[in-house]
């Protein structure tokens, strides 16, 4: 069990000490999608639901979840984020691609950061829009690139 960072030698859980670690520059990339019907991409491109600029929501509840990471995944470390974006396209004319990247100087990743910011901002384009699209659906929500740290850089294949 002591092989695992997050589990004691007891195997009992604990928050991994990073105390050791030199602060380096962190990145994390991530994304995921909205599959939706064409209609409803068009109605959050022209800006046209009744609960407002639907990307806009999005992002800004996006960055909010980066920085609330610590409090809704166990064991993740508090981490004084440097900036978090968050991008937006249309693909296909059923998909919504989310794009997050979160930057920091420390001793631990920020993986966990974009994942939430990502899911976080998917998950508020479906609240933004159940009223007109109950079949949505998100998915492939998925770390693109990290980079610092001791584990070294991580890039995703392309499919």
């Amino acid at each position: 069990m002591s092989d695992l960072s997050h589990f004691d030698e007891r195997g009992a859980s604990r928050m991994v000490d990073t105390s050791a670690k030199s602060e380096t520059a962190r990145v994390a990339r991530a994304s995921g999608v909205v599959r939706l019907k064409a209609e409803t991409a068009r109605l959050i491109q022209d800006r046209a639901l009744a609960k407002g600029d639907v990307l806009e929501v999005a992002r800004l509840a996006g960055i909010m979840g980066a920085k609330r990471t610590c409090d809704l995944i166990p064991l993740c470390h508090p981490l004084p984020i440097s900036s978090v974006q968050i991008e937006f396209s249309f693909p296909a004319a059923d998909l919504l691609r989310i794009e997050a990247t979160v930057r920091l100087q420390g001793r631990t990743g920020v993986e966990m950061e974009a994942l939430t910011a990502v899911s976080v901002a998917a998950l508020t384009v479906y609240d933004m829009c159940k009223s007109v699209d109950k079949g949505m659906s998100v998915e492939r929500i998925q770390l693109e690139e990290k980079s610092g740290g001791r584990s070294g850089d991580f890039t995703r294949d392309p499919p």
